[in-house]
């Protein structure tokens, strides 16, 4: 959500920055909508001070005896009050229409992202990791994957497409790589482990930027909650609502869960394997900070992930997505795009965004700077760290050997019970 007094102060700058995301010029309509919310206002103010005014008139009328005065008074009053919850109706409607108008754009880009329309536009930060060699044509996860456990057959007829069954040292591998991710995020990173709700109310996913314009993206509920489509909505709301103390910040919290989306918007797009599905696992990490302090945290959690994919030995690339491939609520996101040797790309494993105040102000989330009567609202940021089945993915085509088998990281090792290779069965 945007804040109205910036776009007050500066209506051109507003329209310049969402011009960057291809949006036209929208100031001068939210400004009229707020002139005329703001004119009802005052109207309403003055109409219920006169009938205030008017009110105590009567007594000091009728003390005098005047009761040609008091009469009129009285009929005054009365027509104040017919008309004051015209006003408060009208009031109420234009601050709704206000509050969907500034909720509507995405968020302002930051001045470092750069320009462009879609994915070719990103700019590449840096590398890490040098792509293995194979003596061998090396093979898609989805090729390689049903032998070791990875079942799309019958994940397909149990639930249908863009659903998978892991089977025995498969399953203890994703297992495994969510377990590393957890322990490496809460004992090396500090992030704070939370099991929250995968059920949430509208507020919630309103607050974090999915209602209303995303709803087609995810799952509903016969009763109205929805399905999370990632931790970031659970774990960001965490702290809605709330005015924190300046000294509780950061505030960072993880969570594996399960996470549910329709891909409404990715028809025909990875039909194959385990790159895409409508239930997944991930490591979500978020982040609760000053506004001063958000960039810096940005580049922190972005490291914090990137700390995965190298103790795996995974090499990938970390992107700079352009201002036409951000997400609706981000100012500014580092993608990590993982090497995948069987379809000889490198692919998006996790994305990490600060989203500014666009979310605490949905959300009303604030603190209190020490020493401050007054409240700012709080920076939030998310990232994945990292997707559990894509980082599986990643595992299986750069470990893969000649015969099929699969090398496991050695990271990993301490929490595979012994098992350092997955061989074809059967």
């Amino acid at each position: 959500m945007h804040d109205i007094r910036l776009i007050r102060e500066n209506p051109a700058a507003f329209d310049a920055a969402l011009a960057r995301r291809g949006v036209e010029p929208v100031a001068q309509s939210i400004l009229a909508l707020d002139s005329a919310r703001r004119d009802v206002a005052t109207r309403m103010q003055e109409s219920q001070a006169r009938r205030n005014e008017a009110s105590k008139a009567i007594g000091a009328a009728m003390g005098k005896g005047d009761k040609d005065t008091a009469e009129a008074l009285k009929a005054e009053v009365a027509a104040l009050k017919t008309e004051l919850p015209a006003l408060e109706d009208e009031e109420r409607r234009l601050t709704a229409q206000l509050a969907d108008a500034l909720a509507a754009w995405p968020n302002r880009p930051a001045d470092d992202v750069p320009p462009g329309e879609d994915e070719a536009q990103n700019v590449e930060v840096s590398r890490w990791g040098t792509p293995r060699t194979f003596d061998f044509p090396p093979r898609e996860h989805a090729d390689l994957g049903p032998a070791l456990g990875l079942d799309f057959e019958t994940g397909a007829l149990i639930s249908g497409a863009r659903f998978t069954f892991l089977k025995g040292g498969m399953a203890r591998l994703h297992r495994a790589l969510a377990q590393f991710m957890l322990d490496r995020q809460t004992g090396e990173n500090g992030y704070l482990e939370c099991i929250p709700p995968l059920l949430v109310k509208d507020e919630a996913v309103f607050g974090t930027g999915q209602l209303p314009k995303f709803a087609e993206d995810l799952f509903r509920t016969t009763d109205g909650r929805w399905l999370i489509p990632t931790a970031e909505v659970s774990l960001t709301n965490a702290v809605r609502e709330q005015i924190l103390a300046e000294a509780a910040l950061p505030i960072r919290m993880t969570a594996l869960t399960p996470c549910f989306r329709s891909e409404a918007g990715a028809a025909g797009r990875d039909t194959r394997g385990f790159i895409r599905q409508h239930q997944f696992e991930k490591v979500e990490l978020v982040s609760i900070t000053r506004p001063e302090d958000s960039e810096a945290e940005h580049e922190r959690m972005t490291a914090c992930a990137e700390g995965v994919l190298q103790a795996l030995e995974l090499p990938y690339r970390k992107v700079l997505l352009c201002t036409g491939d951000m997400g609706f609520t981000a100012r500014k996101t580092y993608d990590l795009e993982v090497w995948l040797p069987g379809q000889g790309a490198y692919r998006e494993i996790s994305s990490c965004s600060n989203c500014g105040d666009f979310q605490a102000r949905r959300m009303n989330a604030r603190y209190r700077p020490e020493g401050q009567k007054g409240t700012e609202f709080v920076h939030t940021l998310n990232g994945s760290g990292l997707a559990v089945g894509r980082t599986l993915v990643a595992v299986l085509e750069n470990g893969q050997q000649a015969d099929g088998s699969v090398d496991l990281p050695a990271a990993l090792h301490p929490y595979l019970g012994g098992l350092t290779r997955l061989v074809p069965q059967g």
